[in-house]
Formats: C-alpha cells, structure tokens, sequence
C-alpha cells in the first residue's frame, strides 16, 4: 500500500518551522547553552505545526533554487524576530549593569559559560530575575503567540525587507536604554548622593577616615535599594512584552 502526502503543506510547515528555529536561537532564554539544539527543533516544528492551518493557499517553491532562497528568506525573518526579542529584553539586564557600574560591583565580573559572555553581579542577577518572572507570569507566552502571529502579516514566502528590520532594531535599541536608564535612575541617584556625602564627609571631617567606611557603607547602600528596586520589575517586563508584540507588528 502506498501513502501519498501533498508536498505543498510539508513545505509550508518546513519554511516556518525554519523562520522559528531562527528566532529561537537568537531569542531569549531559549537561546541559552541550556536549552539544546534538539529541543529547539522539536519546539519549532510544534510551534509549526500550529500555524499550519493558517498556511492554506500559500504559493511554495517548486524547485531547489527557489526554495532555498525562500528558506534563507525565512531565516532572516526569524533571526531578525529574534534579535528584537533579545534587545527589548536584555534592558532588566541592562538596568542591572548600570547599577554594578555606578555601585561599584563591575570589578567583580565572573566568566558566564551559558551566555559566553562577562557578567557582574547585579547584570545576572537582574536578567535571571527577568527569566523567571517572565515564566511566573506567563508572559511567555504573549512572546510565543506574538511570533506566531506574524504568520498572518508575513507568510511564508514573504520577502524580508531591511529598511523595516533596521527601522525595527533601531527603535528596539532606543526602548531597550530607555527601560534600563528608567529602571536603574533611582538607584543610580542614591548611589550619586551617597558620594556626594561621603566627599563631603571626607573634607568637613578628614580625621573621621571615611575612605574606609566608604566601600561597605556604598556595598550595603547598593545592596538595600536594589532590594527596594524589585517591585518595579514585574511591571517592566509586562511594559516590555507589551512593547515587543508592537515591535513585531511593525516588522512584518
């Protein structure tokens, strides 16, 4: 017995699970070391597979050439998906590497193997808050389903235009310092004040040696507002995949 399948859904499915397996290795957290590759292309070919009811009617390459140009087509796409993904979220992490430049902790940067990259302190430690309130939220998800829509804008076999992706990412980068700067603006303004009197301090009262309580008093400052600064996150990471669906509209 003999099994017949239609080419052109299969194609379709291969095309998009391509354009997501782009952004999901460009995108965080699934870009992290510690999702694997295999994981990566299951997830896509699901996510796939759910928008190929959507695909009917859609015009597939009939030949090896214009299939592998729509697959190229596809994966710049999803990378360029990807890319805004990471610039509008890396600003938790961002905020975080501001305080450790201003508090003083940037010296003690450690060697990241997951991101294959130096992080302070306070920079991992605000972007795995970031992480996990976006799973405890489920925030996730409108992520998820924000890339998935972009099929019903951009279909398979859509041209991906550079003038809208540099448009894009370059709006992503003023969002991504502008979330970080806002999130990280009073810690950075305590941390300014708390110099200002311990200079002060230094010159109405040299005898007192405040360069040697001026470290642990700034350590534990820094330490005190970054704790009163966690309230403000759950709300900046729904601004910010608030503001990542918009910025996936506009690209396609």
């Amino acid at each position: 017995m003999e099994i017949s399948l239609p080419a052109a859904p299969i194609v379709a499915v291969v095309l998009a699970s391509v354009r997501i397996v782009a952004w999901l290795m460009v995108a965080p957290p699934f870009s992290s070391r510690a999702v694997p590759v295999t994981v990566k292309v299951l997830l896509a070919l699901g996510l796939s597979l759910v928008v190929a009811p959507r695909m009917t009617g859609i015009q597939v390459p009939r030949d090896v050439p214009e299939l592998l140009g729509s697959a190229l087509q596809e994966a710049l796409i999803g990378a360029t998906l990807g890319f805004v993904t990471y610039l509008v979220l890396a600003a938790v992490q961002t905020a975080g590497d501001l305080i450790d430049v201003f508090g003083g902790f940037q010296l003690a940067s450690a060697f990241d193997p997951l991101s294959q990259n130096m992080n302070a302190i306070h920079g991992k430690l605000f972007s795995m808050l970031g992480v996990m309130l976006l799973f405890a939220t489920n925030a996730y998800l409108l992520v998820i389903g924000g890339v998935l829509r972009t099929f019903e804008r951009a279909p398979v076999g859509t041209a991906w235009q550079p003038s809208s992706a540099a448009e894009v990412v370059t709006t992503a980068f003023g969002l991504m310092f502008t979330a970080a700067v806002q999130v990280a603006l009073p810690v950075i303004g305590v941390l300014c004040l708390a110099d200002l009197g311990l200079a002060l301090l230094t010159k109405v009262a040299p005898q007192l040696n405040a360069i040697g309580i001026m470290f642990p008093a700034k350590i534990g400052l820094t330490l005190i507002v970054v704790g009163l600064s966690f309230a403000v996150l759950p709300e900046t990471t729904t601004r910010l995949v608030d503001h990542l669906s918009d910025a996936f509209s506009a690209l396609v």
